[in-house]
């Protein structure tokens, strides 16, 4: 215990000479330091969110979403446990965050006085702006100036409210301004356009495409107000909370995590994913019968089939990677063509699932010297992931160094590590250089885990 408070004291003095030194924070402020502190004393970093397809959302009892994983990557560089509370408005959120019930509001806010006034801006992302959601149709307006006689529905007192009251004193237009109720969030309102409930509302033009990209007949083009800064809140007695934010957000590992989140969650939601893919009741997925019917080819249970394609596309049978990799088995062009798929059947899920088997029939060769069933799956299931050729390298290590060649865990997977060491990677005995195999160590022992739970199922 002393030693802990002794680090948390260390890391405490750091972050005010550092703030001392560039002079960035006024020290007459009062109460500063005691949010990190306490948040470092109590081993716990408390976000506020609110669910939506960007920012927080379940999806096959995994958490995901850009703020979450955002939020999970800061708590990890500080070491400490992520609690999210979930909010229902960004009034809520934050009042939350006034309140001391979360030490950051990690939602992606427009900047406004009244919040600045209020709040420290952290986490700046790219500047963003808002645009009006609409039907498309012949009435679907192209000119903010010919917007008349129409209802825009907005969450009372948010950045949408202003910008649209703004507008209406600028330009005289003649349209009124509808309050949502208190627990509707600007993605409830696109919804309730795109599904007739509401006719017109305004959105962050970044969550307002991605909206588009799922609900076709919705129109997002007509900007109505400039760029706007916007980011995550802290109170204002925050202040070296907002220091470590700022200097983790400035790390070259960070830039590279939004470029990814922003591709994950602004182009591709997984959350849409599950409003289109309906599983039936006391089914694992829409495809049981052709696991089931594809399956014994391998000898293997059909609900690890199962498990391969969750980790793989969720089921989504329209998925493609951004490497190719295309429909329920996630089957590279090669490899799909390979085992008689082509551009017109790829994602037929039947043609997939067959060829995905045929895939691991292959693997199943490969790796036949390893006479255990159920350490040669998990020898298959890396090779899926990853290609055979660096398991292949990482077994030939693993030998070298006097571990089992034809066991995983603690052997051939410690090696598919090492791999993107140099030591090892330049070894004599590795024949295909380089490779980080964090992301392929975690698969098999995601889907195994997977289709554990699968089997508890009744």
């Amino acid at each position: 215990m002393y030693l802990k408070i002794h680090n948390i004291f260390i890391l405490i003095a750091i972050i005010v000479l550092d703030i001392s030194c560039s002079g960035k924070i006024d020290t007459a402020d009062t109460d500063q330091g005691v949010d990190l502190e306490t948040i470092l004393n109590d081993d716990t970093l408390r976000i506020g969110t609110i669910a939506g397809p960007v920012s927080y959302f379940y999806y096959r009892d995994e958490t995901m979403g850009f703020d979450y994983e955002m939020a999970q990557n800061l708590a990890d560089s500080l070491k400490l446990t992520l609690k999210v509370v979930e909010a229902s408005s960004e009034t809520e959120l934050t009042e939350l965050l006034a309140n001391r019930i979360v030490d950051i509001a990690a939602y992606n806010f427009h900047q406004t006085k009244a919040l600045k006034k209020q709040f420290y801006f952290v986490l700046p992302l790219d500047d963003s702006y808002q645009v009006l959601v609409q039907p498309l149709d012949i009435k679907t307006f192209k000119n903010t100036i010919d917007i008349k006689d129409i209802t825009i529905t907005v969450a009372s007192g948010s950045a949408y409210e202003q910008r649209i009251t703004q507008l209406n004193d600028e330009t005289g237009l003649n349209f009124t301004i509808e309050h949502a109720e208190d627990s509707l969030t600007q993605e409830d309102l696109i919804e309730q356009v795109a599904t007739g409930k509401i006719a017109y509302t305004v959105a962050d033009v970044k969550v307002a495409r991605l909206y588009k990209s799922y609900y076709k007949k919705l129109d997002v083009r007509l900007p109505i107000g400039f760029s706007q800064r916007n980011g995550w809140l802290v109170r204002k007695e925050s202040a070296y909370l907002r220091k470590a934010i700022d200097d983790w957000s400035k790390t070259s590992d960070n830039e590279l995590l939004v470029s990814n989140l922003n591709f994950k969650y602004l182009r591709n939601s997984l959350f849409f994913t599950q409003k289109k893919i309906k599983i039936p009741k006391g089914s694992i997925s829409p495809y049981d019968k052709l696991f089931k019917k594809y399956a014994p080819e391998i000898n293997w249970d059909w609900r690890l089939l199962a498990a391969v394609a969750f980790h793989e596309s969720r089921f989504d049978s329209t998925q493609v990677s951004w490497a190719g990799a295309a429909g329920i088995m996630q089957l590279m062009p090669r490899t799909a063509s390979n085992f008689g798929l082509n551009r017109k059947n790829i994602m037929n899920p039947e043609k997939n699932i067959e060829a995905g088997v045929q895939y691991i029939k292959s693997l199943n060769l490969t790796f036949s010297k390893i006479e255990n069933k159920q350490e040669r799956i998990k020898f298959i299931l890396a090779s899926y992931n990853s290609g055979p050729a660096h398991i292949l390298d990482a077994r030939a290590l693993a030998e070298k160094y006097g571990k089992n060649k034809n066991v995983w865990f603690g052997h051939v997977e410690t090696f598919l590590l090492k791999k993107s060491e140099p030591e090892f990677y330049n070894d004599e005995v590795v024949k295909y250089g380089r490779f980080r195999g964090r992301i392929t160590v975690d698969y098999v022992e995601k889907t195994l885990a997977t289709y554990e739970k699968y089997k508890s199922r009744k």
